[in-house]
């Protein structure tokens, strides 16, 4: 059986390494070793803050539309639960957004709200 030198193999996987870890500061981002620990510990990070990013921007969109119900007289959950009853089927994501760029719209779903 013929020897196998594996130079061209963990060349490649060094390069592949060196190449995601390609902005990190220092030695992070130069040295195989530590730029291979890093990768792999941004790797969890990103996977697990994929996760906490939609809790978080639920969160805001949830104060601002809570924000913008204040401000016509009413919460946020008896708000919401308005625009079920009123048959409204509309999103957090929307509904904050109606609330920063129309506020004239969104007083007009919150008034809505309050008669159902």
């Amino acid at each position: 059986m013929p020897r196998v030198k594996r130079g061209v193999t963990s060349h490649r996987k060094h390069k592949k390494v060196l190449k995601l870890a390609k902005g990190y500061r220092g030695s992070k981002s130069k040295l195989y070793r530590v730029a291979n620990q890093q990768v792999m510990k941004s790797g969890n990070y990103a996977y697990a803050h994929r996760k906490l990013k939609k809790r978080e921007f639920r969160q805001l969109w949830i104060a601002r539309i809570n924000a913008a119900a204040r401000d016509n007289g009413t919460t946020y959950s008896r708000m919401v639960h308005g625009l079920k009853v009123a048959g409204v089927d509309i999103n957090r994501k929307v509904l904050a957004d109606l609330a920063i760029s129309d506020p004239q719209g969104f007083s007009e779903l919150a008034e809505l709200s309050k008669k159902a």
